[in-house]
C-alpha cells in the first residue's frame, strides 16, 4: 500500500489539468504575444485563467499576476514594494516563521539598508498582535505575514492583523503569503485588507512552475524582471501558457466542492491526531488548548522522542509513506527549523519532528496504514538513540 502524506510539499494534478495542458501544448501552442490566430487562441488561456481567479477572489483579473510560483510571487511583493516604497521609509515586518521565500528576500533588502523587524509566536504559532502594535512605526512600509504556516499549520487571523496595521499606519502595504492557505479558505483580499497576496499552482492539485501574485489596484509596485513588457511590464517574458491555463482550472476545481472537501480533510486531521496522541512519546505541536478547526485542515507536525526525524522519514519511505521532516523548499538547509524553535518546540525535539499533510484524495485507510506501520517501526528505531 502507498500513502502520500506530503501534500504541503506538493500535490497530485487534477487529470482534468493534465489533460487541458496537453491539449494547449499539442494544439494551442502559440506565443500568446503574436497576434496571428495561434497567438490569439493561446491569449485566450490566459485572460481564462485570470478571469476564473479572479472570480473566486472576487477582485478584477488585472490585479492578477502570473508568476513561477509562489517563491517569484513573493520575491516580486516584498522585492517590488520595498524599492517602490523606500522614500518612505525603508522598515519591514515580518514574523520568525515565515517560509524562506520571505526570509530569503528580506535577508536581501536588511543588505540593501532595510531594517526588518521579526515578530515572535506563541506556542501555536500565532503571531504576538501586541510586538506587531509595538512594532509599527512611521516609516514602516511594508508588513508581510502568512496566512498558514507550512510547518506548523497554524492559521493567522488576517483580518485582525490587518486592521491593526491599517489603524497605525493606513500607508504600510499588507502582504499575504496564501500558499497553504489559497484552496482552504475562500479568501477575498479587499475584505481582509490584503494589499498583496501569493500564490502557488502545485499546492492545489495544479502544475509546478505556476502562481500568481494578486496585487490590488493602484498599489505602488516595480517590477523585478524586466524585458518584453509582458503582463503591463509587471512581470516580462513569454508566459508558461500550459501551466497558466493549468492554473486556472485547478483553482476552479478545488473550489467547486470546497465546504465538503474542507469537512473530509478535518476528519482526517482528527483521526490522525488520535492515533498519533496514543502512540507513546509521540507530541503534536501547535494545538495548545485551541480546537483542531482553529489550525489548517491539511497540515499535522508531530515530534517523535528519541529518534531522528530522517531516520524515521526514511523508514515510512521505505513502507510506501510519504512525510517530510519540514518544508520541502528547506531541506536543502541542515540548520534545524526556525519555524519550530520559534514556536517553543523543546531542543530535544526538533531533530525528531515529521510533518503530514493531507489533500482531498488521502483516504482513511491511508491514514491507518500510516499509523499502523508507526507502532511497528517506534520501538525498533527507538533503540538507536540520538547522539
Amino acid at each position: 500500500m502507498e500513502a502520500y502524506l506530503d501534500n504541503a510539499a506538493t500535490t497530485p494534478v487534477f487529470p482534468e489539468v493534465c489533460d487541458l495542458m496537453v491539449q494547449v501544448m499539442k494544439d494551442d501552442y502559440g506565443n500568446p504575444s503574436s497576434r496571428h490566430t495561434k497567438g490569439i487562441a493561446a491569449e485566450k488561456y490566459i485572460v481564462n485563467a485570470a478571469e476564473n481567479i479572479a472570480a473566486l477572489l472576487k477582485c478584477q483579473p488585472s490585479e492578477i499576476v502570473f508568476t513561477s510560483g509562489g517563491t517569484e510571487a513573493n520575491n516580486m511583493a516584498l522585492i517590488g514594494a520595498a524599492i517602490a516604497n523606500k522614500r518612505k521609509g525603508k522598515h519591514i515586518i515580518t514574523t520568525r516563521i515565515e517560509h524562506a521565500s520571505v526570509h530569503e528576500p528580506l535577508a536581501f533588502l536588511e543588505r540593501q539598508g532595510f531594517d526588518v523587524t521579526y515578530l515572535p509566536v506563541d506556542k501555536n504559532g500565532h503571531v504576538d498582535e501586541t510586538a506587531l502594535v509595538d512594532a509599527i512605526r512611521d516609516d514602516t512600509i511594508l508588513i508581510s505575514i502568512m496566512y498558514v504556516n507550512n510547518e506548523l499549520g497554524c492559521v493567522q487571523n488576517i483580518k485582525n492583523l490587518s486592521n491593526i496595521v491599517k489603524n497605525i499606519n493606513s500607508d504600510t502595504l499588507f502582504h499575504v503569503d496564501a500558499i497553504q492557505a489559497y484552496g482552504k479558505y475562500k479568501i477575498v483580499p479587499k475584505k481582509l485588507g490584503i494589499d498583496m497576496m501569493s500564490v502557488s499552482g502545485h499546492k492545489i492539485h495544479g502544475p509546478k512552475g505556476s502562481g500568481f501574485l494578486y496585487v490590488k489596484a493602484k498599489t505602488k509596485l516595480v517590477p523585478v524582471t524586466f524585458g518584453g513588457g509582458q503582463q503591463k511590464g509587471m512581470r516580462s517574458g513569454t508566459e508558461n501558457v500550459p501551466a497558466i491555463a493549468g492554473l486556472g482550472l485547478a483553482s476552479k476545481l478545488i473550489y467547486e466542492h470546497n465546504s465538503e472537501n474542507i469537512i473530509k480533510l478535518y476528519r482526517l486531521k482528527k483521526r490522525l491526531i488520535e492515533k498519533l496522541t496514543k502512540l507513546d512519546k509521540v507530541h503534536v505541536n501547535a494545538i495548545d488548548k485551541i480546537m483542531i478547526e482553529e489550525t489548517a485542515p491539511h497540515i499535522i507536525s508531530a515530534s517523535f522522542e528519541g529518534i531522528r526525524s530522517e531516520v524515521l522519514l526514511n523508514a515510512l519511505a521505505k513502507k510506501g509513506i510519504y512525510v517530510s521532516s519540514g518544508s520541502a523548499c528547506s531541506s536543502n538547509h541542515p540548520e534545524l527549523s526556525g519555524t519550530l524553535k520559534a514556536s517553543g518546540v523543546e531542543d530535544r525535539l526538533l531533530d525528531s519532528t515529521l510533518r503530514f499533510s493531507l489533500s482531498i484524495f488521502t483516504t482513511e485507510e491511508q491514514i491507518d496504514y500510516a499509523v499502523d506501520v508507526l507502532c511497528e517501526e517506534l520501538p525498533i528505531l527507538r533503540k538507536f538513540t540520538i547522539k
